[in-house]
């Protein structure tokens, strides 16, 4: 008996196979017209020509940490140093002068490095009394500074033409703070950076279904942020801040958020984003994130993503982790979460995950050319090649 055919596609003849009609697909010859738009207008577009970086990134060497800037030449290898304070170096606002040999700057994260300093002593580390910082033995030659061009170099080209802007590409929060901070297209004054956060937050949260009120950049000032964060609170279901919220001089939106309503968290034993709070404003969310871009990108998605999505009423909020093979060598505190970016590689029997070999919080582009987060949790202090991890694909969290 024949057997009658099911397949309403079967007109005779042979059918081509997959391989060949993808192979036809990839010859099409797209030619499309170009346009020029804002950036808050160019997530999810594709990129008509290359894109080279202007400068530097960024700008000038700074630092990372609030603390002391020293010449490392200066100190005692076996012994504490003592050091006069000369001078205060704050975001924006550089020491003015070149600084001079056998003195300290006090100076918070992001200032412009002191020309002639090279190393920075986190502040709780030192000991400052009577207008000089006692300094402990034991820091390396050009810690916690950061190096102009760390990021990006100027010339480089950022991403190739034909690339798909994902937030992480787009680059700039909702509510971001710091004299030092400028929009992107506005002149940079010295010592001045771009604002690598809001726009990156934003396309976020609009990848989430939120909609999205842009407030700018607030200025160092504690009445200011007051005021704005007190204005948001009466016709806004969140509030999302970028920046302030370490313990440098500079740093108010803390104390802004607790004179008006309490914080639920601040500080987390995680890296990057220590300084990341959760409170509220009357019966509003708050959430504070760091100011670096990677540390804000990533507290954003551990942390904040979930609570966009319970406030928009779902119930299934957490991301699907993937058990991979690391393909590193990784020391940390044992005490602390750790969120490593990382590229995945296809092996024989199964996936690989390469750790991005620059750890610093500034790096944006280290977003860029990962493929996600392997999360290293408490408890263990040392990864090594071959260890089963997990990992968090940015597909599985960003729209």
């Amino acid at each position: 008996m024949a057997q009658l055919s099911d397949d309403c596609f079967a007109f005779g003849g042979d059918l081509m196979s997959m391989t060949a009609a993808l192979d036809r697909v990839s010859t099409v010859d797209a030619t499309v017209a170009s346009e020029s738009v804002p950036l808050k207008a160019a997530h999810g577009r594709i990129l008509a020509e290359p894109l080279v970086a202007p400068m530097n990134v960024p700008p000038h060497a700074n630092s990372a940490v609030d603390g002391y800037a020293v010449a490392f030449d200066d100190l005692r290898q076996n012994e504490p140093t003592e050091l006069p304070i000369g001078g205060r170096a704050a975001p924006g606002r550089a020491l003015g002068r070149a600084a001079r040999r056998g003195e300290a700057i006090r100076i918070f994260t992001g200032a412009p490095m002191p020309e002639g300093l090279d190393t920075v002593l986190m502040q709780e580390d030192c000991t400052e009394t009577n207008g000089a910082v006692m300094i402990p033995p034991g820091i390396r030659r050009g810690a916690n500074r950061r190096h102009a061009g760390e990021d990006i170099k100027a010339d480089s080209t950022v991403l190739m033409a034909g690339r798909r802007l994902r937030p992480q590409e787009v680059g700039i929060a909702v509510f971001s703070t710091g004299d030092e901070v400028r929009d992107p297209g506005t002149a940079l004054p010295p010592s001045a950076i771009y604002d690598a956060n809001r726009y990156v937050l934003t396309a976020l949260l609009e990848g989430l279904g939120a909609a999205v009120t842009d407030l700018g950049i607030l200025p160092d000032r504690q009445s200011a942020v007051h005021d704005a964060l007190a204005a948001a609170a009466r016709d806004h279901d969140l509030l999302l801040t970028s920046g302030g919220m370490s313990t440098g001089e500079g740093d108010h939106v803390k104390a802004a958020v607790e004179a008006q309503g309490k914080l639920h968290f601040w500080r987390l034993a995680i890296k990057p984003g220590r300084p990341v709070a959760m409170g509220q404003i009357g019966r509003v969310p708050f959430v504070g994130l760091p100011g670096n871009p990677v540390a804000v990108m990533v507290t954003f998605l551990i942390l904040a993503r979930p609570l966009v999505l319970r406030l928009s009423g779902a119930v299934d909020v957490a991301p699907r982790w993937f058990r991979v093979t690391a393909g590193f060598e990784h020391k940390k505190r044992a005490n602390r979460r750790e969120y490593v970016r990382a590229r995945l590689e296809a092996a024989a029997d199964g996936w690989v995950a390469r750790k991005f070999p620059r750890d610093g919080a500034g790096i944006l582009s280290s977003m860029v050319e990962s493929d996600g987060l392997v999360e290293i949790g408490e408890g263990i202090s040392v990864v090594h090649p071959g260890n089963p991890v997990e990992f968090l694909p940015f597909s599985e969290v960003i729209s």
